[in-house]
Parts: C-alpha cells; sequence; structure tokens
C-alpha cells in the first residue's frame, strides 16, 4: 500500500504527465569524506550541491562493507546474511535465482533499464546480470592507468581479478595510485560520465519511455588513479596521519582487518605496517580520487538540469561502503568499524525539500525506497523499509536499528546492530549457541573514535542489544560458489578384474566368465560380441582391457 504523502510528493499540485525518471548514482568505496558531511579538507562541490537540493542521510550504514555482498543488498534488497553470500566470486542468482532486481523490477514496470560502469560486481569470478537491463550494460576497464611505466604488457594482478582472469597472482603488482596530466576521459569514471551524458540526451528524445539510469563510478576504489589537476587541488602537507593507530582495546585479535586488498599493490609490504610517506600519499590520493569522481558526478547533474529532466527525475547518490584510511592502523574496508560501515546517501527528486536527517536506513531500504517513489509495486522480495516518509518528513525513522555483517575465518560471523548512540557486535558461528559468542560494544557519544571495547563494561547495553538481534534471523553460512562436481564413476582395475573373472587361469575368459558379477545380466551378454574384437569366442587379456575403455 502507497502512503498518500508519497503521491503528493511526487506530483505537487498538479499530476505529472510521465512516471519519474530515475538516476541512481552508486560510487565504489566512498565514506562520507565529503564537504555536505562536514569534512573541511575534501573538494567534493557538486556532490554539496547535490546535498542542498535533497535529503542527506547522516546515518546510513551498509549491509557488509565489502563490494559485491554490498551490492546486492543495494540490488536484491537481500542482506548478506539472507542471501548466504559474504566474498565477492559467488553470483546471488546462486542463492536466489529468481529474484527480481531493483533496475529488473523498474524494467518489468515500463522503465527502460540502462547501467553504466561498476553497478554489480564484476570481477574475482562474478559476472553482470544481463536480466536486469533494458540494453548491455555499458563498462570502461574497471582498473586503468595512463601512465606507461604503469602498464605491464600482461596486465597487473588485480586487473586480471576483475578481468576474470585466471591465475592472476602470478602477474606483476600495479601502482596503489597515479597522478597523470590526462584528460577526465582517460580514465573509466571520465569515460562513464560522457555515457551518462549521452543517455540522459537520448532520453530526451523519448519522453512517454521513463528512464531508470544507474550509473557506477569506479573511484575512490583502489588504485587512487586520477588525473593530476585532482591532485593539484590540495597541499600534501596539509595531510595528517590518523591520531589513533591501533585496533580498539579488548577487541577481539580477529576483528581488524589486515588490509590485504592494499597489499596487492606495488611497493606496499605484504605484512606490516606502511611508512608515514606511503600513508600520507595515499590519503592524498583518495582525496584527489574523491575529486575526480565527484567532477564527474557534476556532469550527470548538468546533463540532467540541462535537459529539462531533473524537473521529473530521482536522484539517489550512493557510496557502498566506507575505507579505513588508516585510522585505528587499518586501511580498505573488510570490518565491522564505522569507518567501514558508514555510507554516505543523498536522495533528491521533485517535491523533496533540503534537509539533513538523522534517521537510521541500510543499504537495502534504497530498493522498496525506489519503488515506492516511482509507486511501483513493492519488490517481490527483501529485507528492506521504505523510507519515502523521512523524504517528507526528515526528523522521523523507520527503524530503531540496522543491522550488517562481516565474516572472518573459520566460518565466524560477526552481525552488528547499530543504533543512534551504540553498536553491538556479536561473532559466533551460524546457529552456535548465543554463550559462544565474542561481543564488541561501542558508545559513539562517549567515545566516537571506538578506542575500547566496553562488552565486558556494560553488560546492560549489551543485553538490551543482543534482544534487538534476536529478532533477526540467524544467518545463513556462505552458500557455495561452484556447482557441485558430477558423481565420476570408480577408476577400475581393468587387470584385477581379469583375473578375477578367469577362473582356470588360462590367461582368456569364456563368455561365462565374462558374464560373471556383472552389474546388469541382461545386458552384459550384448557387449560379450564388441570385447571380442578378433571373433574366436574368448577375450584376451589385451581384449578385456581396451574393451572397456571405450
Amino acid at each position: 500500500m502507497f502512503r498518500s504523502f508519497t503521491f503528493l510528493l511526487l506530483c505537487g499540485s498538479s499530476l505529472f504527465a510521465a512516471k519519474p525518471n530515475v538516476v541512481l548514482i552508486c560510487v565504489d568505496d566512498l565514506k562520507p569524506l565529503l564537504g555536505c558531511y562536514g569534512d573541511n579538507v575534501v573538494k567534493s562541490p557538486n556532490i554539496d550541491r547535490l546535498a542542498k537540493r535533497g535529503v542527506m542521510f547522516e546515518k546510513a550504514f551498509c549491509n557488509q562493507a565489502v563490494c559485491s555482498p554490498s551490492r546486492n543488498a543495494l540490488l536484491t534488497g537481500l542482506r548478506p546474511q539472507s542471501l548466504g553470500i559474504y566474498e565477492l566470486s559467488t553470483n546471488f542468482r546462486k542463492s536466489v535465482p529468481e529474484s527480481v532486481t531493483l533496475p529488473q523490477h523498474f524494467k518489468a514496470n515500463g522503465y527502460r533499464a540502462e547501467g553504466l560502469g561498476k553497478i554489480f560486481h564484476v570481477g574475482h569470478g562474478n559476472v553482470n546480470d544481463e536480466a536486469s537491463w533494458s540494453v548491455p550494460h555499458f563498462t570502461p576497464k574497471t582498473i586503468s592507468y595512463a601512465l606507461k611505466e604503469n602498464n605491464p604488457p600482461e596486465s597487473t594482478r588485480e586487473q586480471a581479478l576483475f578481468d576474470n582472469k585466471k591465475e592472476a597472482w602470478k602477474l606483476p603488482r600495479g601502482a596503489a595510485a597515479e597522478s597523470a596530466d590526462v584528460a577526465d576521459n582517460q580514465y573509466g569514471d571520465g569515460m562513464i560520465a560522457d555515457e551518462a551524458v549521452k543517455r540522459i540526451a537520448a532520453a530526451k528524445q523519448k519522453p512517454g519511455e521513463p528512464l531508470f539510469l544507474a550509473v557506477g563510478f569506479l573511484k575512490p576504489h583502489l588504485p587512487f588513479v586520477a588525473p593530476k589537476k585532482y591532485w593539484d587541488l590540495y597541499d600534501p602537507s596539509a595531510f595528517k596521519l590518523p591520531a589513533l593507530q591501533t585496533a580498539p582495546a579488548g577487541a577481539p585479535e580477529f576483528a581488524p582487518t589486515t588490509w590485504g586488498e592494499l597489499r596487492q599493490y606495488r611497493d606496499i609490504p605484504e605484512t606490516g605496517p606502511l611508512t608515514k610517506e606511503q600513508a600520507l600519499h595515499l590519503i592524498h590520493g583518495y582525496h584527489a580520487a574523491t575529486s575526480y569522481m565527484d567532477a564527474q558526478v557534476g556532469k550527470v547533474l548538468d546533463a540532467l538540469d540541462a535537459s529539462g529532466l531533473a524537473e521529473n527525475t530521482i536522484i539517489a547518490l550512493w557510496g557502498d561502503h566506507g575505507w579505513h584510511l588508516g585510522d585505528h592502523g587499518m586501511w580498505c574496508k573488510h570490518t565491522n568499524y564505522e569507518q567501514a560501515a558508514r555510507i554516505p546517501v543523498i536522495v533528491a527528486g521533485p517535491g523533496i525539500s533540503p534537509a539533513r536527517t538523522q534517521a537510521l536506513i541500510e543499504s537495502c531500504d534504497i530498493y522498496p525506497t525506489l519503488a515506492e517513489l516511482a509507486q511501483l509495486p513493492a519488490p517481490p522480495q527483501g529485507d528492506g523499509r521504505s523510507f519515502a516518509e523521512v523524504l517528507q518528513k526528515p526528523e522521523t525513522s523507520v527503524r530503531d536499528h540496522v543491522i550488517h555483517v562481516y565474516p572472518r575465518g573459520q566460518g565466524l560471523i560477526g552481525r552488528a546492530i547499530r543504533t543512534q548512540r551504540h553498536r553491538l557486535v556479536e561473532w559466533k558461528k551460524p546457529g552456535a549457541a548465543p554463550e559462544t559468542a565474542v561481543l564488541e560494544l561501542y558508545d559513539y557519544e562517549a567515545d566516537p573514535a571506538e578506542t575500547k571495547n566496553l562488552a565486558m563494561e556494560q553488560p546492560a547495553i549489551v543485553k538490551v542489544l543482543r534482544q534487538f538481534l534476536a529478532k533477526h534471523p540467524e544467518a545463513r553460512p556462505q552458500i557455495a560458489s561452484k556447482p557441485e562436481a558430477a558423481p565420476t564413476r570408480p577408476v577400475q582395475d581393468r587387470g584385477k578384474m581379469f583375473d578375477q573373472r578367469d577362473q582356470n587361469k588360462d590367461g582368456q575368459l569364456t563368455k561365462e566368465e565374462f558374464l560373471l558379477k556383472q552389474p546388469d545380466p541382461e545386458e552384459a551378454p550384448k557387449r560379450f560380441p564388441k570385447f571380442d574384437t578378433d571373433g574366436n569366442g574368448v577375450l584376451s587379456r589385451e581384449e578385456f582391457i581396451k574393451g572397456g575403455k571405450k
């Protein structure tokens, strides 16, 4: 059932002649390190101007801080623990083959669904979802370099992984960052923005066909490559290392990440910390890549405004997860901590007034929200809740907590409950007794930097948050990523079989000896003439062995 305010939100004082267009902007590895979220260093003028025309969610969280499971949650509305998928290689249709994805749902309801760049996670064995799109997906190379010295002839290790090539580990490691004096469209995000502008212009010529356009920008995902002008926006000496360089006191030793993703790049140590110079250069690179991506977002917004489509277009910007930029001595994502789990979400569109909200939302909530805003039926599956009401009343919330997960070795899964103030992480194997769990508790009012695990000190808070957790189903274990192998016939020792049948030990088998212990006594006599290649009525050892291998 659709709320009446949604109709008003979209229609204002008069009914639109056409369904609203939807532009979904997905950004890879973008934490809320943006001017509109209060950062005073980063240069993000285009996302900032989008925030000024929409509702900005200050407490939005991913469902898992890694690319593929996070995108599965966005695109299917199903959390990783519902799918049983926590890694990169397993396609979501292995778990839910008949699920209807977000773009597929819009396509089924009269929209032209087009995808550009990184929407589904493609690579590491995973593939795009062709059923989701009305036209072939546009995908430039996920990892690319402009400088000759960074382009080995056989490709780099990470390029091979994203291209689904085998034995990527044999290839050289690529550069973790690059500054090249090139045009924006020398790299993937510039190509994606250029294509988005073309698609928006084409949509202008088809007023009777509403557009669902998913634009997936690649940066600031590693490697931090961006045209030199975006590096030059920053004074390298202005960057500082995070003050906290250790994991939270009392945290389980398996909870932090060892940032193996970054260690796949050249000049990064395979174990141990970075040098100060390396760390500062990476922080600079993340900022440069963010500003480069932001400029591409600006091109999309400009194209929407220039075409006149913005007046009837819902724009949603979403970061798939956060990123550790040296805090806690960690890099990349892959944890349940705030810097990895918190994401930027901004929604703008007709009838939506600018606002900031503290409403708690999860990635899986975006699918039902966009469906409701476009007045489509509710998604056929999913764990999400529409937050369309919050877009009209930013002081409200549809959740009192969100849940997200991260797996660790030996089947452990950390399920995290995040409320306005606290986060509880319960680490245990799915189905194991609650008393076997290892717990973490953090208080973001008293300790926003997560310096200490408070689970032992605040049992009353732990009890309340575990009651929230108990409302959720147990996490599914990771499903098998490969199909089960077909049963294979056991290797037969034909020589031994001959000896067992050769009753009189004369070195040959009569037909009666051949038929001994045959599993199919009705069919076996028909095989004897085929084995008896010389037609002499008995089988030599060679005839028996060769005949059984045909």
